[in-house]
C-alpha cells in the first residue's frame, strides 16, 4: 500500500512539474526561450543574431546560469515569411512551451504573430524591429521592440536634412510593408510643412522582386540631390551598388540603421559604393578607432573570441545582438525565483536608467508600464570607406 501511495505521489509530482513547464517554460534546471530568425530567404544575412544568442546563452550558462538554471534557446527558421513565422511561433508556444519569445527579426513576421502572442500572454520581448506598433502597451502589453523605433530614426533623419540641406530635393525608396511605411511616414512628419515641396519622387518595392533597378532609375530621373533609401537585406546591398552603377550619386544618401552592417550589406554592395552613406546609431561602433580602448568594446571582442571564434567579430550585427542579450539577461536576473511570464513582463517594463555595454555615452534604458521605447536618442554617423564614424551630438526624436 505504502509503495502504491509513493508511486502515486511521484506521478503527481511529475505531472505538476510538467504543468509548470507547460505554463511558463521553466523547470528546476532550465529556462526555455524561443525565437524565429531568417536562417534562409532574402534576409538570411541577419541570421547572425540567432547565432550570437546561442553563444551568449553558452556564456551565461558557463557562469552559472540564471537563478541556478541554464538558458536554452529554440531558434527556428522562418525564412522571413510571415506564414512560416506563424507556424514556427505556434510550435514554440504550444509544443516547446517556451517562457518567452525573444529577438525575433522582422516587422511583417512579428506582425503575423503579434495578436497571437498577446492573446496567449507570452512575453514577446526586444524583437528585432523598430516599428512603432511595438510601443502600444494599452492594446498589446506583452510585446516590446528591441531597437530604436523607426519613428525616432525617421524624425532624426528629417531633422538632419532640414539642418544641412534646407533646399533639398528628396527621393525616397521603401519596402512596401510596415517596415518601409513606418520610416517614410515618420520622415515626412519630421519634415513638417516642407515635406510636400521637398519630396520630389517616391518608389516602393516588394520583397518578392528579384531587383529594384526600375525603381532606382525612376528616382534618379527625378533630379533629387537627397536620397532616403529604406531597404534591407539583399535589397539594401542592391540599392547601394546599383545606385552607384547608374550614376545616381546624391549629395546626401541616408540609410536606416539596419543597413549599416559592413559584412552583410556594405561589402556585397562594394565599400567604394557605400562611402559617404549617412545613418544614425545608439551603439558604439565597434570598428571606430575612437572606441578601440573602450572597456565595453574590449569585453565584446573577448566574448566573440571565446564563444564565436569562427565568426567575424567586426560584423556589427553581432554587436547589436550582444547588447540586447545583456538586457534580456538583466531582466531574467531581476525576476529572481519568480520566473512567471507576468513577472518577466513586469521587470521588462520597469527598467530605470539601465546601462548596457556598447551604448553611446549618455544613453540608458528606461521603460514604464506606459513607455515601451528602449532608445529615444541617436547620433549621426557616416561611412568613410572602412568604418562608420560618428559626428555631432545626440539627437532626440521630437518632431520640429
Amino acid at each position: 500500500m505504502m509503495r502504491t501511495i509513493a508511486m502515486c505521489c511521484a506521478g503527481l509530482l511529475a505531472l505538476a512539474g510538467s504543468t509548470a513547464r507547460a505554463e511558463n517554460g521553466v523547470t528546476a534546471n532550465e529556462i526555455l526561450i524561443g525565437q524565429t530568425m531568417p536562417y534562409s530567404g532574402p534576409l538570411s544575412g541577419y541570421s547572425g543574431l540567432g547565432k550570437v544568442a546561442q553563444a551568449y546563452f553558452e556564456k551565461v550558462n558557463a557562469e552559472g546560469g540564471i537563478s541556478g538554471r541554464k538558458l536554452k534557446l529554440h531558434s527556428l527558421d522562418d525564412a522571413y515569411s510571415p506564414p512560416k513565422t506563424v507556424e514556427q511561433t505556434r510550435r514554440l508556444v504550444e509544443q516547446d512551451e517556451v517562457l518567452l519569445v525573444f529577438g525575433s527579426l522582422g516587422t511583417p513576421t512579428n506582425s503575423a504573430v503579434h495578436r497571437y502572442l498577446n492573446a496567449k500572454k507570452v512575453p514577446h520581448l526586444f524583437i528585432t524591429t523598430g516599428a512603432s506598433k511595438w510601443a502600444d502597451p494599452k492594446h498589446f502589453p506583452w510585446t516590446m521592440g528591441g531597437m530604436a523605433s523607426y519613428h525616432s530614426e525617421g524624425v532624426i533623419y528629417a531633422k538632419h536634412v532640414l539642418r544641412t540641406k534646407p533646399d533639398a530635393k528628396i527621393a525616397i525608396l521603401s519596402q512596401n510593408d510596415d517596415f518601409g511605411r513606418d520610416y517614410v511616414s515618420a520622415f515626412k512628419r519630421g519634415l513638417g510643412d516642407k515635406a510636400a515641396s521637398m519630396i520630389v519622387a517616391e518608389a516602393v518595392y516588394e520583397t518578392t522582386q528579384p531587383t529594384i533597378d526600375s525603381q532606382l532609375a525612376t528616382l534618379k530621373a527625378s533630379g533629387a540631390n537627397v536620397f532616403f533609401g529604406v531597404a534591407i537585406g539583399k535589397f539594401g546591398s542592391q540599392m547601394i551598388r546599383r545606385s552607384a552603377e547608374m550614376g545616381f550619386k546624391p549629395d546626401l544618401f541616408l540609410v536606416p540603421t539596419s543597413v549599416t552592417s559592413i559584412a552583410t550589406i556594405l561589402q556585397p554592395a562594394g565599400l567604394e559604393n557605400a562611402t559617404g552613406l549617412v545613418s544614425a546609431a545608439y551603439l558604439k561602433n565597434i570598428n571606430d578607432p575612437q572606441w578601440a580602448d573602450d572597456a565595453d568594446v574590449k569585453e565584446y571582442f573577448g566574448f566573440m573570441k571565446r564563444y564565436m571564434p569562427a565568426a567575424d567579430p567586426h560584423d556589427t550585427t553581432y554587436a547589436s545582438g550582444y547588447t540586447s542579450l545583456v538586457l534580456l539577461a538583466q531582466v531574467l536576473r531581476a525576476c529572481g525565483d519568480d520566473l512567471s511570464r507576468a513577472n518577466v513582463l513586469k521587470k521588462a517594463t520597469s527598467l530605470n536608467k539601465v546601462s548596457l555595454p556598447l551604448l553611446l555615452p549618455g544613453i540608458t534604458v528606461t521603460t514604464g508600464s506606459d513607455d515601451y521605447l528602449l532608445f529615444q536618442q541617436l547620433r549621426m554617423q557616416r561611412f568613410d570607406g572602412k568604418s562608420w564614424v560618428g559626428f555631432g551630438e545626440l539627437i532626440e526624436d521630437q518632431e520640429p
